[in-house]
């Protein structure tokens, strides 16, 4: 008799973390709400479950244990109880930090930082981005060497690994540190290449897309460009950056799609992503869109106005893009006469031009990427600043087409 085969559940169980932010007189207490809110969904990006958010009201960390000793015994009994597989703080932790709240918790230690380089690591798909991810992980792991990060050594065996009494965590600084020579040679080989095809490009008017992550940018790169540029809701769904020829009015440009920005981005993943945030350096004018349903979104311009001021970017043209108007809704007064009814009804674009969002109105558009609304008045706009650029290289092109024109003719 043939007995059935025990069948076995070999799915992935999904990690789960519980969140963790400080509020003080300088950050309250809705405002570090909204920043666990998105540390939620960074979290949702890279494959984990949010279980609990604890906020404590703290003027500064704890030097030992970023939170007071009573908010960490109430965060240790829910870890026990839970049984969660990790902790992730909105901030970024010290070593010491890290080591004393593993120490008390019993379960993995995340920082801000630790978590979007996770999620970078994922999303790299190019040999180049795949580099930068890796040294900027490089670099923000070799400050906070301890012994639990001695499995390292086995990536270099052989005679002359360790010297003579040399301790274990010295022997991961060094390897780490030659891992980061290597990666950052590499780089620079990858840079060269890229640097020799953005010079083969030099004649042509160049347009990025850029903006906090998630504004919509790779939807709205499909839009213009009408290609498949890949589009996710999550967080940094691009990476990597995406090129492509566009035509307007027989005016030929490049536009690119690029990279997110976020609040509190690694420095060492700014500086690993140099050549990819210089095609925003070279580009001849910026397509800065914004999530306009967002209730943080000129906190978001800030941040992104201030990353490119940190690139050296800030004294670009750029045409403000305020994306996702679909989203934005309006309460109507009720006559006094009729019961109050909680209605929403969408604020048309007459009303948001005559808003203060309009200020230079010749350089903003209210668009929606994902119902493909006023997409064509935001076409003419390009076009108009796309054209004025193109002159500005070839003023000669009118009198070239008219000549080509009449050549045809006859």
């Amino acid at each position: 008799m043939n007995t059935p085969k025990k069948l076995y559940d070999t799915a992935k169980k999904q990690e789960t973390a519980i969140l963790i932010a400080l509020a003080s007189s300088k950050q309250p207490m809705q405002r570090t709400q909204e920043y666990l809110d998105e540390l939620a969904f960074l979290a949702e990006t890279s494959g984990v479950e949010t279980l609990h958010m604890f906020i404590q009201k703290l003027e500064k960390p704890d030097s030992r244990t970023f939170i007071g000793k009573g908010k960490l015994e109430e965060v240790a009994a829910f870890v026990k109880d839970k049984k969660v597989d990790m902790v992730i703080f909105d901030d970024d932790l010290s070593p010491s930090q890290v080591r004393n709240l593993e120490t008390e918790l019993q379960c993995k230690i995340l920082d801000r930082s630790l978590l979007i380089l996770n999620i970078f690591s994922k999303r790299a798909q190019t040999a180049q981005a795949k580099t930068q991810v890796e040294l900027a992980q490089y670099e923000y792991m070799y400050p906070r060497l301890t012994r639990m990060w001695s499995h390292l050594s086995k990536q270099q065996g052989g005679i002359g690994t360790r010297g003579p009494g040399e301790k274990e965590l010295e022997t991961d600084r060094r390897i780490v540190k030659d891992r980061i020579a290597l990666l950052k040679d590499k780089l620079e080989k990858i840079d060269k290449q890229g640097i020799t095809q953005r010079k083969s490009r030099d004649k042509m008017v160049r347009v990025a897309l850029v903006g906090y992550t998630n504004v919509g940018k790779s939807t709205l790169m499909q839009l213009l460009s009408k290609s498949e540029a890949f589009a996710e809701n999550k967080l940094f769904a691009t990476v990597d950056s995406t090129v492509r020829k566009v035509v307007y009015n027989r005016i030929p440009f490049l536009l690119t799609d690029t990279v997110g920005f976020i609040r509190k981005l690694p420095t060492t993943l700014i500086e690993s992503f140099k050549s990819t945030l210089d095609e925003i350096r070279e580009a001849d004018l910026l397509l800065h869109v914004v999530d306009a349903s967002h209730p943080s979104f000129e906190e978001q311009i800030a941040i992104v106005n201030t990353t490119l001021a940190d690139i050296g970017a800030a004294d670009k043209d750029m045409l403000l893009v305020f994306n996702k108007i679909d989203l934005l809704n309006k309460h109507p007064q009720q006559p006094e006469n009729e019961e109050s009814v909680d209605t929403q009804v969408p604020v048309s674009l007459e009303e948001l031009k005559a808003t203060y969002m309009n200020k230079g109105a010749e350089n903003v558009v209210f668009i929606s990427a994902a119902q493909q609304i006023n997409i064509e008045e935001l076409r003419e706009v390009l076009s108009t600043h796309v054209s004025r650029i193109y002159f500005t290289i070839y003023p000669n092109y009118l009198q070239d087409q008219v000549f080509t024109n009449k050549a045809e003719e006859s």
